[in-house]
């Protein structure tokens, strides 16, 4: 009887179809799956105004950022960065941000705040971007100040200006620049960088830089 028994379970098993056994996979890997599906992607750099400051934006004076430590409400704030660079932060005191990224400065502050805290989690965002700005005047669409990242040319600068105006002297724009506490006058020819001519002409712009169109 038991012998009989065995052989039919045997039997059973042999006829039973092969997607069995792929629904109980499936089953085992259906909350990995929604794990992922839920996980939070990477945040994107955060928008100040119409610029958007990229991972290598070095900070500077005026500049605001937001600071914040995980889990401690009384070390969030909002600093302005001073005429020298620095910022101060509870417990730690001074902090030089001025020519820092905002991964150092968040690196710097977290490893300071490690006397006070087991492993601080701190965030540091830009809120307002004023150091770094370039001038356009002239016959551009909308002259004035505007922030500047990095990396950020002459032709791009004039594309952040709306363009040049039907009465502009494209082939007689300057970038003037300060250098060693004197004016310099860098020519660019917008005609020959359009058709492709000496594009060694399209520099990056430093800040502080007046892009002059005539």
């Amino acid at each position: 009887m038991r012998r009989a028994l065995f052989a039919a379970l045997g039997l059973l098993a042999l006829v039973l179809p092969p997607a069995a056994g792929l629904d109980v996979a499936r089953a085992a890997d259906a909350p990995l799956a929604a794990t992922a599906q839920t996980a939070p992607a990477a945040a994107p750099a955060k928008p100040v105004g119409d610029f958007t400051p990229d991972r290598d934006y070095r900070v500077g004076p005026e500049d605001l950022l937001d600071i914040t430590v995980w889990r401690e409400d009384a070390l969030k704030q909002q600093s302005l960065v001073r005429p020298d660079g620095g910022i101060s932060f509870p417990l730690i005191g001074e902090v030089l941000a001025a020519g820092k990224t905002v991964e150092e400065i968040r690196d710097e502050i977290a490893k300071r705040l490690e006397k006070f805290l087991p492993s601080p989690v701190v965030s540091v965002s830009i809120v307002r971007v004023a150091s770094n700005r370039i001038y356009i005047i002239g016959k551009v669409n909308k002259p004035g100040d505007m922030p500047a990242g990095r990396f950020v040319d002459v032709l791009q600068a004039l594309s952040m200006a709306g363009g040049l105006t039907p009465f502009a002297s494209e082939n007689r724009i300057q970038i003037l620049r300060r250098e060693g506490g004197k004016q310099v006058s860098i020519p660019f020819n917008f005609g020959e960088v359009r058709r492709g001519i000496r594009m060694d002409q399209n520099i990056l712009l430093q800040a502080g830089d007046t892009v002059l169109v005539p």
